[in-house]
């Protein structure tokens, strides 16, 4: 096993990530044959079979599982040990490995840009996807850090609060409750609501919403993207429940406006969040540091122009 190469540990790991190695020669930027000699090479220097074909995919043998396991692992601290002594050099170098929930995506870009703009040394690799997504990817160290609203239940986090998250009820500003002087939530749900799936935020924070006043979590549909819920709405097709980030665009633009209701906007918590029992790395601790320090005033800042068209002072402390 000493002569195996960072490259086939490599091949291995994507392999087994995305179950295809054409699509782990794309991830790679290398040719198909290139990567199935790589894993051809390995599996002759561990004298084993790592991977067998099932179907169209490729899925790894009870070698391959422990391979693969061991293969992260050793990527993983041989990047952290470049940075470490870049760090010796007084260097913030190596690749700030994030996860963010898809709503937060649209927090990301200020806070990004001045931090990596100050290490220009600092690679990025960003992983945009829902609830469940972005928790595999942390359970599995593909990502180091991870945002989202609450804290997963499943695995010990060390979480920290960086930013207040409003979100509201939303629709055309045509939409015949726009017109109503006093709206209840008896009104939106008979509007035909529109929801992202189960586990999501936004859904999260709805369906205790509705718990606290006593209503059940009946809704009109369930959607898994905010851009189908926004364009929906739009159209006037319900009224739906997003987050204030996503509807930057649309408020601006007259597509979306919030309903008049004393429930909106509902707020809760962002956290920036990394496992409990791994180290993380020197730059994913600044950029965790950075968020901390900065991500109220980024949001705040953000947010600004919503709050004066809604007539509304929020405060951000």
């Amino acid at each position: 096993m000493y002569h195996a190469s960072f490259r086939q540990l490599q091949s291995l790991v994507l392999v087994a990530r995305h179950e295809s190695v054409s699509r782990a020669a794309d991830a790679m930027h290398l040719t198909q044959p290139a990567v199935s000699l790589q894993l051809r090479t390995l599996e002759e220097i561990a004298g084993i079979a790592l991977t067998r074909k099932v179907g169209r995919n490729i899925q790894l043998t009870a070698a391959g599982e422990v391979m693969a396991e061991f293969s992260e692992r050793i990527l993983r601290l041989w990047e952290q040990a470049s940075d470490e002594l870049a760090a010796l050099q007084g260097v913030t170098s190596g690749t700030l490995r994030i996860g963010a929930v898809t709503t937060a995506e649209h927090l990301l870009p200020p806070m990004l840009v001045p931090f990596t703009l100050e290490r220009p040394d600092v690679r990025l690799k960003l992983q945009v996807g829902n609830r469940t997504e972005i928790i595999q990817m942390l359970a599995r160290h593909e990502i180091e850090l991870a945002i989202m609203g609450t804290p997963p239940r499943e695995l010990r986090t060390n979480a920290a609060k960086f930013a207040r998250h409003p979100m509201a009820f939303v629709a055309s500003p045509s939409h015949p409750l726009m017109r109503k002087k006093k709206i209840t939530l008896n009104d939106v749900m008979a509007a035909n609501l529109l929801v992202r799936e189960r586990g999501s935020g936004t859904r999260t924070a709805v369906e205790k919403l509705l718990r606290e006043e006593g209503h059940a979590a009946e809704f009109g549909s369930e959607v898994s993207s905010n851009e189908a819920i926004k364009r929906m709405v739009a159209a006037g097709l319900g009224v739906g429940f997003l987050s204030v980030h996503a509807c930057g665009l649309e408020f601006e633009n007259g597509l979306l406006a919030i309903l008049p209701m004393p429930q909106n906007p509902v707020e809760a918590d962002w956290h920036i969040m990394h496992l409990s029992d791994q180290p993380i790395p020197k730059v994913a601790a600044a950029f965790q540091d950075f968020v901390i320090d900065n991500g109220q005033d980024l949001v705040r800042r953000e947010l600004e122009g919503f709050y004066k068209q809604l007539g509304k002072r929020r405060s951000y402390r």
